[in-house]
C-alpha cells in the first residue's frame, strides 16, 4: 500500500510495483499484484461507500484520494 500511496491518484503499473516492492522484474505476466491488491481491498476499502484502491483496467492500480467530509 505505501507504493501506492506516496504515488496518491497516479496510476501504476503491474511490473512497476512488482519491481519496486518484490525488487523483481518479471518478463511473464504473474498474478501476485492482482492477489495482493485484493487482500489490501478487503482491508482498506471493504464495507466503505469509496472504493480508495481503483484499477486502470490493462494498465495497473491507483490509490485515490477520498472526497471532501461534507
Amino acid at each position: 500500500m505505501f507504493h501506492l500511496a506516496v504515488r496518491l491518484n497516479q496510476v501504476c503499473s503491474r511490473q512497476q510495483i512488482l519491481k519496486d516492492v518484490w525488487q523483481h522484474d518479471y518478463i511473464v505476466d504473474t498474478n501476485v499484484v492482482d492477489v495482493y491488491i485484493r487482500h489490501l481491498r478487503v482491508k482498506v476499502d471493504k464495507g466503505q461507500k469509496f472504493k480508495m484502491i481503483r484499477t486502470v483496467r490493462g494498465i495497473g492500480y491507483s490509490l485515490r484520494t477520498p472526497p471532501p467530509a461534507e
